[in-house]
């Protein structure tokens, strides 16, 4: 049985969650509107995968019978910088992400519940692999911001990232 306040703790990385998704969908329609379509379809999956994140969340306190309470997603911002700026950003809203995780899993612990450190394991891996994604392409794109070709090479690149796989569900 989960505490109330692991409850509102999971409750609330379900909107950051989402939040995560909203900024990065709203960094694919920067990228749409400086005609950079693999940046944007990058971010595109970006935010695919985030909603992904938030329904594994959703689906583990429904799977335990907590009670699911969705909050209002705050606005991402409208305007964006460069590309190095977005994915600076970018590694540093996953830094964040992180962080968050991190403090969850500190909270599953004082609760004593092993089934949600055992589900904040797979996050914890997850956001390994979200800060090393972004912080490779923001050093790609560092090599390349002040050449117009190497930009236009990298946007290509991105563009061809697959389709994120959601993982079985926690019940599953």
């Amino acid at each position: 049985m989960f505490t109330e306040r692991l409850q509102n703790a999971i409750n609330d990385q379900i909107n950051a969650e989402y939040y995560s998704a909203y900024l990065y969908l709203a960094m694919s329609a920067h990228f749409e509107s400086k005609d950079l379509p693999g940046m944007a379809a990058w971010m595109r999956m970006q935010y695919e995968e985030e909603i992904i994140h938030a329904l594994k969340f959703f689906d583990y306190m429904n799977d335990r019978g907590a009670r699911v309470v969705l909050k209002a997603i705050d606005a991402p911002p409208v305007e964006f910088g460069s590309p190095v700026e977005v994915f600076e950003e970018v590694l540093a809203h996953e830094q964040k992400v992180t962080s968050l995780i991190h403090n969850l899993y500190t909270l599953a612990m004082e609760e004593g519940d092993y089934p949600t450190q055992s589900l904040l394991q797979w996050y914890i891996d997850e956001q390994v692999e979200e800060e090393k994604n972004a912080s490779d392409v923001l050093a790609r794109m560092r090599m390349v911001q002040d050449y117009p070709p190497g930009i236009l090479m990298l946007d290509q690149e991105l563009g061809a990232r697959p389709a994120p796989t959601p993982p079985a569900q926690a019940g599953a």
